[in-house]
């Protein structure tokens, strides 16, 4: 397999305060990632970093063995969806329709190759029949679902994700768990904030546990025992517990 993300002595601070701490890792192609650890962890922090989001204190990140900005284009990002402005005025097939923008040449607009690509991707997800609707008037679960078909639109090598599954129905978790499962199996590289523990072995083939510094990366089997995750959550470990971790 070849290295898709290569992170090494990052360190991010907010108003002083350190956020992410020395984490360093390797990430092959084709795996499925989750990123874990309790409540102010830095699992977001650490997504908006890699992607210069937000600026980093220190540290090196490459994506496909290159600076992110120079493979920008091979990258695919769903943020949370308190970061998306749901009343802005645009179609479920025009929203979708902008992850085509990428790859397309210098003051180029999408046609009609990219409008069916786009309503291709659409029905990956199972949202043709909502393609008109402005993106306001869905469900959490179908909105999530469009913006993973904006970002399959892209074409992309490497996708993130913020925390894909709140507020979302089972049905559209499945669906989501499903692709994201697919693209690995396709060479692609996915890497999912994940809050929802009891889960996580079923989503995911490796996991990245944080709290500020990195706990523990690797396979789930390896990550997901007891006495490592108890170094991450620590007071919460006996609720943790009882949920069989």
């Amino acid at each position: 397999m070849s290295n898709a993300i290569s992170i090494q002595d990052l360190h991010v601070s907010y108003y002083g305060n350190e956020a992410i701490k020395g984490v360093s890792l390797s990430i092959d192609a084709g795996n499925l990632v989750g990123i874990i650890g309790p409540n102010g962890a830095g699992k977001s922090t650490l997504i908006k970093s890699l992607l210069n989001l937000i600026p980093m204190d220190k540290g090196n990140v490459s994506i496909l063995g290159q600076k992110v900005k120079d493979v920008r284009k091979k990258i695919a990002y769903v943020p949370q969806r308190n970061d998306i402005d749901w009343d802005f005025p645009i179609t479920v097939l025009d929203a979708v329709l902008i992850g085509t923008y990428p790859n397309l040449k210098l003051f180029k607009r999408p046609g009609k190759k990219e409008k069916e690509w786009a309503y291709e991707c659409l029905q990956r997800v199972g949202m043709e029949e909502f393609s008109k609707r402005q993106i306001g008037e869905l469900s959490g679960g179908q909105q999530q679902r469009v913006f993973l078909a904006r970002a399959l639109a892209q074409k992309a090598e490497v996708f993130f994700l913020d925390e894909p599954f709140v507020g979302v129905d089972v049905a559209s978790e499945e669906t989501i768990v499903k692709i994201l499962k697919e693209l690995c199996g396709q060479g692609k590289t996915v890497m999912v904030v994940h809050h929802d523990l009891s889960k996580a072995t079923h989503y995911f083939n490796q996991l990245v546990l944080l709290n500020k510094e990195l706990i523990s990366y690797g396979s789930t089997t390896e990550v997901f025992q007891s006495n490592v995750i108890e170094k991450a959550y620590q007071g919460q470990f006996a609720f943790l517990t009882e949920m069989g971790v």
